[in-house]
């Protein structure tokens, strides 16, 4: 039997002769004898040289699972200080001039004391308008924001009726403070002055003899009978 080296000579050349040859018979001649040797050809191919390669490429590298954690961006905001405001019986309008903003870019946040509305990529700045501590508390739920074309209108619901004297909170200076001590002759001294303003010639008369015994430290005595 010819060599595998030889055989594939024969085949070559044969094929050669295949690609000039003209007349079909000639050709199919050819054609049947290149089907026999490349029989032949299989048949004397050592088994180990019909196997397929064992392949040397490196098992890939598993990607890990584990989702790379991405900073969050801290943004800027611009703070609006600037709006106007006006109020019903039952509830309170903050009017914003600001042009450019997107309902769908607002961030809001209402709480019984509070409300802070932050306004995303307008015309390139971030924009926000909070009120830590409102005058009085207000119905979160039913609060809401409605954009217009040139300012933002938004409407907070008074958890209960009535007139706002300010949006922000204030402690009222003017109300006593009940914490501390008051002196006992103060109430004294008071109801003698109402009681002397309001009285007739004889209790007025009956209430200075009294003040002046006081500053005289005879105050127990004059008040003897006095109702």
């Amino acid at each position: 039997m010819a060599s595998c080296e030889e055989l594939a000579l024969d085949l070559d050349e044969l094929n050669h002769l295949q690609s000039i040859a003209k007349r079909p018979r000639i050709v199919s001649l050819i054609s049947n004898e290149i089907r026999n040797l490349e029989k032949l050809s299989i048949d004397a191919t050592p088994a180990s040289a019909l196997q397929p390669p064992v392949s040397t490429t490196r098992a890939p590298t598993p990607i890990s699972s584990v989702p790379n954690v991405v900073p969050k961006t801290v943004l800027n905001y611009v703070p609006l200080g600037s709006f106007s405001w006006d109020q019903g019986n039952d509830q309170v309008k903050i009017y914003i001039p600001l042009e450019g903003v997107e309902q769908e870019k607002l961030e809001t946040k209402f709480k019984p004391s509070s409300f802070d509305i932050k306004f995303h990529d307008v015309q390139g700045k971030n924009y926000r308008c909070a009120i830590p501590k409102l005058n009085k508390e207000i119905v979160p739920e039913k609060c809401q924001v409605v954009v217009k074309p040139k300012r933002v209108i938004v409407t907070l619901v008074k958890a209960s009726k009535g007139n706002w004297l300010d949006l922000h909170f204030k402690e009222d200076k003017m109300k006593p403070n009940l914490d501390k001590e008051r002196d006992p002759m103060a109430g004294m001294m008071d109801l003698m002055k109402n009681m002397y303003e309001e009285g007739d010639e004889e209790m007025k008369r009956t209430i200075a003899k009294a003040w002046t015994d006081a500053r005289s430290g005879k105050a127990s005595d004059s008040l003897k009978g006095f109702p």
